[in-house]
């Protein structure tokens, strides 16, 4: 793996676990309740995107072999740029049901190389 694109997913690598630690114990109507958390948690997903995005240009085949990666890209668009139409519901589910998944792909590729 280059060295470009091993820093992207590093840069995903974080990102995850900085959701994971914010979100440590929450639930989601503290989640909801909590202006600090969900922009930090906005935030991640922002940095996950765009970190995306730039492995995607480099190394599209490597893009590939991380979960969901399209739809992951799509999601930081929508928050980037409708961020007021995205409710809390879709970004707690998408710390759940999105990011286990997406770990599991980026620990599997840092273990390779």
């Amino acid at each position: 793996m280059e060295r470009e694109a091993r820093a992207r997913i590093y840069d995903i690598a974080t990102a995850i676990s900085r959701i994971e630690e914010f979100t440590a114990g929450a639930s989601f109507e503290l989640y909801q309740q909590d202006l600090l958390l969900r922009s930090a948690v906005e935030r991640q997903f922002g940095i996950i995107g765009e970190a995306l995005t730039r492995l995607r240009q480099r190394d599209p085949d490597l893009a590939t072999r991380l979960a969901d990666h399209s739809a992951i890209i799509d999601f930081r668009d929508v928050l980037a740029y409708e961020y007021k139409d995205v409710p809390d519901a879709i970004l707690w589910g998408a710390v759940h049901e999105r990011l286990p998944g997406l770990r599991r792909d980026v620990e599997a590729l840092l273990a390779e190389d």
